[in-house]
């Protein structure tokens, strides 16, 4: 069974940076793709960003393009999650999640992804 843990989230200012990590044991991350999803207070949790097992390829949500960053370390185990110009509206739970169905693309849809991480917290204030 594959257990994802995420940390590195917090209580950040408008425009500052945050950088979260998960870590992954079971399994066999190197063949996973590894996705990032969020939950809003009253809101849905949606898709921010996908990577496929290589690195190679990347999807990002249009609302996170430009500012937010995935990569993995196969090695470690690990994918981790730049997030850079923060805004309020970026504040949520933040879900690491794996894909162990191989795709073209990482895919967007939660119904995709096999495994789920707890969550992390980040808070964005104004």
């Amino acid at each position: 069974q594959v257990q994802l843990v995420e940390s590195g989230g917090g209580l950040v200012q408008a425009g500052g940076s945050l950088r979260l990590s998960c870590a992954a044991s079971g399994g066999t991350f190197s063949s996973y793709a590894m996705g990032w999803f969020r939950q809003a207070p009253g809101k849905e949790r949606e898709f921010v960003v996908g990577i496929s097992w290589s690195g190679g390829r990347v999807n990002h949500a249009d609302s996170v393009k430009g500012r937010f960053t995935i990569s993995r370390a196969n090695a470690k185990n690990t994918v981790y999650l730049q997030m850079n110009s923060l805004r309020p509206e970026d504040t949520a739970v933040y879900y690491c999640a794996a894909d162990k169905t191989w795709r073209d693309s990482p895919s967007a849809l939660q119904s995709d992804y096999d495994y789920w991480g707890q969550g992390t917290q980040v808070t964005v204030s104004s």
